[in-house]
């Protein structure tokens, strides 16, 4: 009757430790929960799935391997496991794609820098290259002469005082237009050459005449044109392109003719 009762007790407590092995880790029902609520996310997520494909199935086969596991009695501890596993795939899978996105984020947002730079550069060579035209049409425009010593542009007695050197104000627009197309065309040069009528002396003639291209000169280099551009010739009252007997003729001859080269800077030879 001892032996009986010693061998019950001893197989029941055989048996409740079996059953105490068997018993479910508590969290791993949750655990298998999360992870499939998470690996659901992301295998929902084009971009991940783009991205992080390797993760996105690994994921997936530790999560089914949960919950294969989680049919069996004294699974818990492994249940998990791999349910942990997977919700590490998952959360892998989201950083590494929120990272690639960064990258071309940021891949995108310089390339738009680029084609934005490039834009305003093409922008401003085409305003440089439609200023540059619209300017030279301006020169032309201003009593220029196509001659054999290459563009001429006159400027008229009535932008200095009579017997004076000074340019007046209403010379300045002209002088403007001058000077900005010299900074649009840096390679042409220009010869200024001074002239007067006859009235007066010889010499103080070619004193005047270079005196009066001398001022246009230093207005030109007071405005940003180099010095080594520009050549000053006064001519007194030679070279006349109208009579001196009237007063017509010699406001005519009182003048201040500017000479281009060619866009290559080959000047005309002087007079």
């Amino acid at each position: 009757m001892n032996l009986v009762s010693g061998g019950l007790s001893g197989a029941l407590v055989v048996a409740c430790i079996g059953l105490a092995g068997c018993a479910s880790h508590p969290d791993s029902e949750q655990a298998l929960q999360q992870a499939s609520s998470e690996f659901q996310a992301v295998k929902e997520d084009s971009n991940v799935l783009r991205i992080a494909p390797k993760d996105v199935i690994r994921a997936g086969e530790s999560l089914a391997r949960a919950d294969r596991l989680s049919s069996f009695w004294g699974s818990g501890n492994d249940v998990a496991h791999y349910a942990y596993l997977s919700q590490r795939y998952s959360d892998i899978a989201r950083e590494h794609t929120q990272q690639v996105l960064n990258q071309e984020r940021a891949a995108k947002l310089e390339l738009e820098r680029q084609r934005l730079q490039l834009a305003l550069r093409e922008a401003k060579l085409l305003s440089v290259q439609q200023q540059g035209q619209w300017l030279e049409e301006q020169i032309i425009s201003l009593a220029t002469t196509q001659t054999d010593r290459g563009l001429v542009m006159t400027l008229g007695d009535v932008l200095f005082d009579t017997g004076a050197a000074e340019l007046k104000n209403s010379a300045n627009r002209t002088v403007l237009k001058l000077v900005q197309f010299l900074q649009l065309n840096p390679k042409r040069v220009v010869r200024i050459e001074g002239y007067t009528d006859s009235t007066g002396g010889k010499d103080d003639n070619i004193k005047l005449s270079l005196a009066r291209a001398q001022a246009v000169a230093d207005m030109l280099v007071d405005l940003g044109i180099d010095e080594k551009r520009i050549q000053v010739e006064g001519y007194g009252d030679e070279y006349p392109v109208d009579v001196n007997a009237t007063e017509r003729g010699r406001a005519q001859n009182r003048r201040v003719e500017i000479v281009f080269s060619d866009d290559k800077g080959q000047l005309g030879a002087a007079r």
